[in-house]
């Protein structure tokens, strides 16, 4: 797979280049003891590489069967995966799969299924830890419904972290949900949602590691019916 930079860490990572050597050049000039430059550049330099690292962008392509298919929108570490009441938009009960992403995970978020997007929306909240169970409920979060194929509703939640302050939701009511492409990306350690309907088959339990765009957490109802 491809690795690039996502554009939403360009200016974060220019600003922090300039900041990088308008650091360390004056040092490596002026300092009298030669470990002082040294030791700022390694510092600096290992914490721009570890943003650098937390800004990429792999290229992914989902080549399975795509009919009834869920993949996982993130990369990280699966948290919750339960039956629950989501009282916001679809006010029903259904099946939520909670991954939460770590500062050294990919950052960039995908749509979990191919359909249309019908609703999406921002909501302010709390930046407690995302890892929480509350944190669905309670922090700055994202929320976006797609619609499938097969007429099953399946709701996305991005959520904010402790150290998240910014989400990114590219997804807008009317636009063509495709596996392979991003529908947001939230800057630092946060954690994503989905819900699906009641009858779903879940693929993963808790504590499995997923990949965004190719880890099948789950297939939809319509998926057994038309395997009969």
């Amino acid at each position: 797979m491809r690795v690039k930079i996502h554009h939403e860490g360009n200016t974060i990572l220019i600003i922090g280049m300039v900041v990088l050597i308008a650091l360390n050049v004056p040092l490596w000039l002026c300092a009298d003891v030669v470990a002082i430059p040294i030791v700022s550049t390694a510092v600096t330099g290992i914490l721009y590489l570890t943003a650098v690292n937390f800004f990429r962008s792999p290229r992914r392509h989902y080549t399975g069967e795509r009919d009834g298919v869920v993949l996982s929108s993130v990369d990280g570490k699966v948290v919750a995966c339960e039956e629950v009441y989501e009282p916001e938009v679809l006010k029903c009960r259904c099946l939520q799969v909670s991954v939460f992403m770590s500062i050294f995970n990919v950052h960039a978020n995908w749509y979990p299924v191919d359909g249309t997007v019908i609703h999406s929306y921002h909501q302010q909240g709390r930046f407690m830890s995302a890892y929480l169970p509350k944190s669905s409920v309670e922090n700055e979060r994202s929320t976006v419904l797609i619609k499938t194929p097969g007429g099953e509703e399946v709701l996305v939640r991005q959520i904010a972290g402790a150290i998240a302050r910014r989400i990114v939701t590219y997804a807008e009511p009317g636009d063509q949900a495709v596996l392979d492409e991003h529908l947001g990306f939230i800057k630092f350690g946060s954690r994503v949602d989905v819900f699906l309907p009641l009858g779903s088959k879940i693929n993963v339990k808790l504590g499995d590691k997923t990949i965004g765009g190719m880890t099948v957490i789950g297939h939809l109802p319509s998926h057994d019916r038309s395997a009969n």
